[in-house]
């Protein structure tokens, strides 16, 4: 699939991060059906019947304790995830977590991200 240029352009100042996620995207398009995707300015949104993930460069760590090349990965659920990996959990609305997690290595886009991204899915699509 051919990157839009509204992908490119979120990606203008940050290439390095690119192959991050190109990785990431490619697992939730062969993974999840009916995805669809939104790139803006400040992020880029997976969808299915609602947004369900997103890729951003949001400031979850002070910029001294980031990776030279990261992504943020952020997706709701209906309960907190425990987990070292959750830099950020808010509850925006009561049932409603949102969760943030810094990817800088194609390794952490795993089972486990990839269960939370599959049960976000899910959950948005019964919202």
């Amino acid at each position: 699939m051919a990157m839009s240029s509204d992908t490119i352009f979120f990606f203008e100042n940050h290439m390095d991060a690119l192959p991050l996620y190109e990785a990431l995207e490619q697992r939730i398009l062969n993974e999840i059906d009916h995805v669809w995707i939104k790139a803006r300015k400040s992020q880029i949104s997976f969808y299915k019947k609602h947004l369900f993930a997103c890729v951003s460069f949001s400031r979850i760590r002070k910029k001294a304790d980031c990776p030279s090349s990261y992504i943020v990965v952020t997706f709701g659920l209906n309960h907190k995830v425990d987990s070292p990996r959750i830099e950020i959990a808010t509850e925006p609305y009561p049932n409603r977590w949102t969760h943030h997690l810094l990817v800088a290595e194609r390794a952490e886009i795993d089972e486990e991200l990839m269960l939370w991204i599959k049960e976000a899915a899910d959950f948005a699509a019964v919202k």
